[in-house]
C-alpha cells in the first residue's frame, strides 16, 4: 500500500465553501491513498447536517462534529485523534482551509516530496488568491527584531534587518522555511507522534507557528514547495479582513507564542521592540503625511494586553482589547 494522506478541513459557519473545498481536495486525491475528514466546530447553523448530507456520495469523506468551537488547532486535533483510534493511521496529515482549493497535483506533490525526504517534518504549498495574486505563506519565526522591523516599515530598517523579516517573500524554487501557513500544509504523522499536536491554548493565529517551532527544535526540517499550489480566498470564517480593530484572540495568541517560545521577558521585549519600531513609523508618517498602516487602537491594545498578561493585577480598563465577542 502506498503512503496515505489524511486531509482535514475545519468548518465554522461556512458549509457551502467547505463543501467546495472538500470536493477540490477529493479531486486532488484521485491518485492518492487516504481520506478526508471535515470537522464542524459547533457552527450551530446547520453546517454539520448540510455537510453530512452533501458528502454521502463521496466515499472517502467523513464529517465529524467537534461539539465545541475551540479554534483551528482544536478542530484539527479532533480529526487527528479520531484517525489515530479507528482504522489504519495515515502517514501524512494535510491541513486545508475551508476557503482553499488545491490544484489537481498539489497534494500529491507535497506527499511525494516528503516521501523522498525523510527528515522533512512539514511542507507547505504556494497559495494564490482567486485573482491569481500570490500570497505570502513561507516564513521565518517571529522575534523581537522582526517585531521592530514590521512596526517601523521603513526601508533602511528593513534592509538592515532583512534576515529577520517574518515573510520570506515568494520563493520560486523549493526551499527550507521556519514555518508555513496553515491554509495548506502537510505534516508527517510520525513527527506529530514525537512532538505532539496543536497547542489548544491558541484559538486562532500562531498555532501553526508554534507547532513548527516545536518541530524545528526537535530537528525536523520545514519546506516550501512553490510547484504545489492552492487557491485561497481567505478570512471567510474569521472575518479578519472586515475587522477594523484587531480581535482579542489575536493578542492572546501572540502573547502565548512569545511566552511559550521565549519566556515572559521575551514577550515584554517583543512588545517593547514593536512600540519602538512604531515610533519610527509614526514619525515618518507625520513628516510625509502618509496614511496610517497600524490598525485603530492597535498600539494601545498591544501594550495593555501585554501588561495584563505579565501583571494580572493590571485593571480591566487598562487591559481591555479589541473584539468584544472574541474568546
Amino acid at each position: 500500500m502506498s503512503a496515505s494522506v489524511l486531509t482535514i478541513i475545519v468548518n465554522y459557519k461556512s458549509a457551502e465553501m467547505t463543501l467546495q473545498s472538500a470536493q477540490a481536495a477529493d479531486r486532488a486525491m484521485q491518485d492518492v491513498d487516504g481520506a478526508i475528514t471535515i470537522i464542524d466546530n459547533d457552527s450551530q447553523d446547520g453546517s454539520f447536517d448540510f455537510l453530512r448530507d452533501h458528502t454521502r456520495d463521496m466515499p472517502r469523506v467523513r464529517v465529524l462534529q467537534s461539539g465545541h468551537n475551540g479554534g483551528f488547532g482544536f478542530g484539527n486535533n479532533v480529526a487527528i485523534r479520531a484517525a489515530m483510534t479507528d482504522g489504519p493511521q495515515p502517514d501524512f496529515i494535510y491541513l486545508l482551509n475551508p476557503d482553499a482549493f488545491p490544484d489537481p497535483d498539489a497534494i500529491m506533490l507535497l506527499r511525494d516530496h516528503m516521501l523522498a525526504h525523510p527528515q522533512t517534518g512539514f511542507a507547505g504549498s504556494a497559495v494564490r488568491g482567486d485573482d491569481g495574486t500570490p500570497h505570502e505563506v513561507a516564513f521565518r519565526f517571529p522575534t523581537i527584531w522582526s517585531e521592530f522591523e514590521a512596526a517601523a516599515n521603513t526601508g533602511a530598517v528593513t534592509r538592515l534587518l532583512q534576515n529577520y523579516r517574518v515573510p520570506i517573500g515568494f520563493p520560486q524554487s523549493t526551499c527550507a522555511v521556519d514555518w508555513c501557513s496553515g491554509a495548506s500544509v502537510m505534516f508527517r504523522r510520525t513527527m506529530l507522534d514525537q512532538i505532539g499536536l496543536f497547542d489548544e491554548t491558541f484559538f486562532l493565529y500562531f498555532e501553526e507557528t508554534e507547532l513548527c517551532h516545536r518541530a524545528r527544535a526537535a530537528g525536523w526540517t520545514g519546506m516550501h514547495l512553490p510547484q504545489a499550489s492552492v487557491m485561497h480566498i481567505g478570512s471567510v470564517s474569521t472575518g479578519m479582513k472586515k475587522k477594523s480593530r484587531v480581535p482579542r484572540y489575536w493578542f492572546n495568541s501572540r502573547a502565548h507564542y512569545f511566552r511559550k517560545t521565549g519566556g515572559a521577558g521575551y514577550l515584554a521585549l517583543a512588545t517593547l521592540f514593536y512600540v519602538l519600531g512604531a515610533s519610527i513609523w509614526k514619525t515618518r508618517r507625520f513628516i510625509e503625511q502618509k496614511e496610517d498602516r497600524i490598525p485603530p487602537y492597535f498600539l494601545r491594545d498591544l501594550v495593555a494586553h501585554t501588561l495584563r498578561t505579565l501583571m494580572p493585577g493590571v485593571s480591566a480598563s487598562r487591559g481591555r482589547t479589541g473584539a468584544q465577542n472574541a474568546p
